[in-house]
């Protein structure tokens, strides 16, 4: 296998450097992994990526660059498909800082994978911690809200290409926050492949530690979320994909129960979560911060999707 790591990337350079040095460091040690390459879309980004990149090139020898017009990442993901030589892709966003076994972990699950289902209908999905520790991203241990129940996630996942080109790659319609792998998931999952869970291949998502100020910009990825949702809906207009962006009666009235009809919102609850985080407590202020963040998101939902009737 010759693998192809693609990574969109928009603004994230202190990170992303960090990205790009773990894959450098990679370990293969089985012969059935002939090389591997990354290939890095530049989604439009104004804080100097890749002429940064071009000044340090020489230190990273895996690394094929390219640029887009901003677009967003379902386009950068297609145009890294299109550029990229591997048969096997591995997805990972441009803050994701992985271990040194990383694509050996993946070869060797979809090898096993191959062996124990007697065909090449899968791919492997790996585990992703959230971390806050900038300096250190590889030192958080794995939380009970790392897990994830998706099937198809582009945060840490390896495919052959052949099966991204027979369902038709990303819809680039999804050019605002969110659903563009899930939805590709679901052609997948129609497809017949099966998920084969790769805890091994382990990448550290690192996110700035909360604050209020980060707000406005997480209540506007909720309303992107659900005009998103409702593209994903019409696409697939099923119980399954309704349940997912959150269309559904019980979502109204769990959200709208637990946040009072909206009364519990960034502004009532600022003291309290300003308070948890002068605690060192910014990831429960987060949690409680989701409480109004998903009534944003079911109502962008439910919005949209009057938009779409009239």
């Amino acid at each position: 296998m010759f693998f192809s790591v693609v990574i969109p990337t928009y603004n994230r350079k202190p990170i992303l450097e960090k990205c790009l040095r773990a894959l450098e460091n990679q370990q293969l040690t089985d012969d059935k992994v002939s090389n591997y390459e990354v290939i890095l879309v530049d989604d439009g980004s104004t804080d100097n990526t890749l002429e940064w990149l071009a000044e340090n090139i020489a230190e990273f020898p895996h690394v094929r660059p390219f640029l887009q017009n901003h677009l967003g990442p379902a386009a950068a993901r297609n145009l890294g498909i299109e550029k990229a030589q591997g048969d096997t892709i591995i997805f990972i966003d441009s803050d994701l800082v992985v271990t040194e076994t990383f694509i050996q972990s993946h070869a060797n699950a979809l090898i096993t994978g191959e062996k124990e289902l007697g065909n090449k209908k899968l791919f492997t999905y790996g585990a992703v911690i959230n971390t806050c520790n900038f300096d250190n991203p590889t030192s958080e241990s794995y939380k009970i809200t790392d897990f994830s129940a998706a099937y198809f996630a582009t945060g840490n996942v390896a495919i052959a290409r052949e099966w991204l080109e027979k369902v038709g790659v990303f819809d680039t319609r999804f050019q605002l926050y969110g659903w563009e792998d899930l939805e590709l998931g679901v052609r997948l999952k129609q497809l017949g492949l099966k998920l084969v869970k790769c805890p091994k291949a382990v990448g550290y998502h690192w996110h700035p530690s909360f604050t209020l100020d980060q707000i406005p910009s997480l209540i506007d990825q909720e309303i992107q979320r659900g005009k998103m949702g409702i593209l994903f809906y019409q696409k697939h207009p099923t119980w399954e994909v309704r349940l997912m962006i959150q269309m559904t009666w019980l979502h109204r009235l769990l959200w709208g129960f637990l946040s009072l009809g909206g009364s519990l919102n960034e502004r009532t609850l600022a003291p309290v979560l300003q308070w948890l985080i002068n605690q060192g407590k910014p990831q429960l202020a987060l949690e409680i911060a989701r409480i109004f963040l998903n009534w944003y998101n079911v109502r962008g939902v439910y919005t949209a999707y009057r938009e779409l009737q009239t």
